[in-house]
């Protein structure tokens, strides 16, 4: 028995309500498509029926294409969504639709297909095509410049984010916007005629080859890389072709990029940011604690910036210092960076004095006494972090969480401080705080679920994506971070220099490479936490780059001394290779008694990112992290690693990890015996034909 997912139900006053209730968002399955279309040649053969309202039941008009269908062939006996909305457009009345909630993707060509279109005031409206890799394949690159002109359907569609219904008013998107949309929309089709967008070309003016060309060049510096969004300009380019011509191509680029790398990336990071916060080590029962107040240790750069997430998402913050001076000079920062979100129009002056207002600075642990969450974002120091923690301990009241914004260091010995190891937890935000998306969360050996709960349904609560990880020497994140900047710093004694290894990450996708990413981190601050760790866990036999260690102890410490490995001038933050810096690297070369090269660029990416992936492949094994899409999220949201390329075990996957073991064999035996030895997951998943998803997907 087939469901019924288009419902129909005529008024008194001839209208013929058609409602798309496919749960829980209305997608565009196989099902909806055909029976819409059935419904409107019913409609159309009618002569009784006046108009026509298209929504959908609950909160939502239609969200899209249906996620279920993805990778799996079409149905040979669904009609096609063109073909459908085709049906809408030509069936003799006028239709509306009544947008009442999300309207996405194959949803809004839907409702361009209809004649008229009226929002209900939570309705969300876009052609978000681009963020899965693709283009609206669907006659959108075609209905939407008609509508609402050329630049303005690019700007919507090349950005991929969706309007509120008062944005798509103002670019009458939509006619107008109502709390009962359904009504408004029945009253619109009984006063206005039939009128198909397809046949409308009034708005298509000034436009030719050059303009899109502009248009492109514009596009280069904020979305290299993503080849979809510029296939979706040269769909909109054929608008100055006929009607017919231009869906035809639309298709044609439509079905050749879904079927691309970049498709493929962008799909599982989709998927992935949906599944991350379901945690196969957390009951799904697990209860999470009520965050209704926050405290932090620390108004530094970190403490300030997480400071700020907590009233962003309207959740008061004390903000403990040692000093008053600490405390004012942090306030001042945040004061700043909330002014400087003003200045470019993205809050409101109000928005910024309701989130200062949230903010309550204090020299005295014991105010930190009744808050629910407590995050020390204190100096990079076991001893430091201990007694904070054993402060907190004896202040904060029973059920506090006790998190700790470390970036490497032992968890479990931090909570050992405690007399409630089970409330501790790592909840590692990334600088600037305020910015970064992801919150890396530790478990400890003792952390309750109840604690790793409460920090995963955090996450998204104040604007963080949340990724579970284990404990060990820089988790997942600057764990794989170490074996990658070990290897730029032995290219550069080998035979190259900063700038070379920069260009060819910056080239592969990262906003930044290794030495660049240094310079902003702070080359002090790399320093203090390589001696932390030589401090904890000794020095090893394996050889070590000497470089960084040179630069530290030339007093260049990165951009906020305008020197490190570049130098800067003030108030540009453009590096410029420095001479000092190559006469250091070419000494250090002669010193450890090596013989410079010339170096490919493939060989730089392939020392660079082949360690990253084999390192994951460790940390997968070892259980640090129980996906590989765990992996790849924390890559994409603290590192920049490129999202169309999916996170690095995604495109260790892609490109074959057999390529990967054998490189890596290679430069073991040639370059680098002590870190470069193949993981022995890497050599199990070549030798079973899988892939790193695959290995995950089993071992669940």
């Amino acid at each position: 028995m087939i469901e019924t997912v288009v419902e129909t139900q005529d008024r008194p006053d001839g209208i013929r309500v058609v409602t798309i209730d496919n749960p829980p968002v209305n997608a565009i399955s196989a099902a909806v498509r055909t029976q819409l279309y059935d419904a409107m040649q019913a409609i159309a053969a009618d002569g009784q029926v006046k108009g026509v309202v298209i929504t959908g039941a609950g909160r939502s008009f239609i969200a899209g294409a249906d996620i279920r269908e993805f990778g799996h062939p079409p149905d040979p006996d669904a009609r096609g969504l063109t073909e459908t909305i085709h049906a809408v457009e030509d069936c003799g009345k006028p239709v509306v639709a009544a947008i009442n909630g999300a309207c996405a993707g194959g949803g809004l060509e839907i409702a361009l297909g209809c004649h008229y279109r009226v929002a209900g005031p939570r309705a969300l409206i876009g052609l978000p095509e681009v963020n899965l890799g693709t283009i609206p394949g669907a006659t959108g690159t075609q209905r939407l410049p008609r509508l609402i002109g050329v630049k303005a359907a690019l700007d919507m569609i090349v950005s991929g984010d969706l309007a509120s219904s008062e944005k798509a008013l103002s670019h009458c998107i939509v006619e107008a916007v109502e709390e009962d949309c359904v009504e408004a929309a029945a009253q619109l089709a009984l006063q206005r005629p039939v009128k198909k967008l397809r046949e409308d070309d009034s708005r298509i003016v000034d436009v030719s080859d050059d303009f899109f060309q502009t248009y492109k060049k514009g596009m280069t510096r904020r979305w290299r890389g993503f080849e979809a969004r510029f296939r979706a300009v040269e769909a909109v380019s054929n608008i100055l072709l006929s009607y017919e011509d231009a869906v035809a191509k639309e298709r044609e680029i439509f079905v050749r990029q879904q079927d691309t790398a970049e498709a493929r990336a962008m799909r599982h990071a989709f998927f992935s940011d949906r599944e991350v916060t379901r945690h196969p080590s957390i009951p799904k029962d697990t209860p999470a604690k009520v965050i209704r107040k926050a405290g932090i240790v620390g108004c530094g750069t970190m403490g300030g910036g997480i400071a700020m997430n907590f009233a962003n998402a309207g959740i008061p913050v004390t903000i403990m210092e040692m000093t008053e001076e600490a405390l004012e000079n942090g306030f001042r920062v945040i004061e700043k960076n909330y002014a400087n979100t003003v200045a470019k129009g993205r809050i409101s002056k109000e928005a910024m004095d309701q989130r200062m207002a949230l903010l309550t600075g204090t020299t005295d642990y014991n105010d930190l006494a009744d808050v629910d969450i407590v995050i020390e974002a204190v100096f990079e120091n076991m001893d430091v972090k201990k007694k904070v923690f054993g402060i907190l301990d004896k202040v904060c009241k029973d059920g506090t969480v006790l998190a700790t914004n470390t970036s490497t260091l032992d968890i479990d010995e931090i909570a050992d401080a405690t007399s409630r190891p089970e409330a501790v937890v790592g909840t590692h935000f990334f600088s600037p705080a305020n910015v970064m998306r992801l919150m890396e969360n530790i478990r400890g050996a003792k952390t309750s679920d109840e604690t790793v709960q409460t920090v995963m349904k955090l996450g998204p609560r104040i604007g963080k994506v949340a990724v579970l990880c284990g404990n060990c020497d820089g988790f997942v994140g600057n764990r794989m971070l170490y074996q990658y900047t070990r290897q730029a710093g032995f290219l550069i004694e080998e035979g190259v220099l900063p700038q070379d290894v920069d260009q060819v990450i910056f080239d592969f996708g990262l906003p930044m490479g290794p030495f660049a990413m240094g310079d902003l981190a702070g080359i002090d601050v790399g320093y203090l936490v390589r001696q932390e760790r030589i401090k904890k866990y000794g020095r090893t036999n394996k050889r070590e780059p000497s470089v960084a260690d040179k630069v530290y102890h030339l007093g260049r410490y990165g951009q906020k001394v305008g020197k490190g490995w570049y130098d800067y001038e003030p108030g540009n933050r453009t590096p410029k290779p420095n001479e000092q810096i190559t006469a250091l690297i070419e000494q250090a070369s002669v010193e450890l008694g090596i013989k410079r090269r010339q170096i490919s660029d493939d060989e730089i990416l392939e020392r660079c990112m082949y360690p990253l992936v084999n390192e994951g492949a460790k940390i997968l094994a070892e259980g640090i992290a129980a996906r590989s899409l765990d992996i790849d999220l924390v890559w994409i949201y603290g590192y920049g690693f490129p999202r169309y390329r999916g996170g690095p075990m995604h495109w260790a996957d892609e490109i074959g990890p057999a390529r990967i073991l054998e490189r890596l064999e290679y430069y073991a035996k040639e370059r680098d015996p002590d870190w470069l030895e193949p993981a022995p997951l890497l050599r199990e998943v070549v030798g079973r034909g899988i892939t790193f998803k695959e290995w995950t997907d089993c071992k669940r």
